[in-house]
């Protein structure tokens, strides 16, 4: 099993930043591909980004690309979202989510095996 806690949520002013944090514990073989998606209060759930604990490969959705980073420290085996220029729109459940398989497979299919709680994040005007 795997276990991930996430940290960092909040509430911004659209413009602000933030940075969640994951940590991966309990067997972190099944953490290759690890990363973000949200869920906004009547929308679907949806890709942020994720990436690969053995290239680093990264995958990121158009509407953040420019504005969201995700890396990741494998030593810690944490993934980590800092999230700049936010929006409102970006306001939603973030959950971590992790895979065995890669990550090409996985933001493919938006398939993942583990996931967080979430945090919260809310953009206000």
């Amino acid at each position: 099993q795997l276990q991930l806690v996430e940290s960092g949520g909040g509430s911004v002013q659209a413009g602000g930043s933030l940075r969640l944090s994951c940590a991966a514990s309990g067997n972190t073989d099944s953490a290759n591909c690890m990363g973000w998606f949200r869920q906004a209060p009547g929308k679907d759930r949806e890709g942020v980004a994720v990436i690969s604990a053995s290239r680093g490969a990264t995958y990121i959705a158009d509407s953040v690309k420019d504005r969201f980073t995700i890396s990741r420290d494998n030593a810690k085996n944490t993934v980590y979202l800092q999230m700049n220029n936010l929006k409102l729109e970006d306001s939603a459940m973030y959950y971590c989510a992790a895979r065995r398989a890669t990550c090409f497979e996985s933001w493919r299919t938006r398939v993942m095996d583990y996931w967080g709680k979430g945090p919260l994040v809310t953009i206000s005007s």
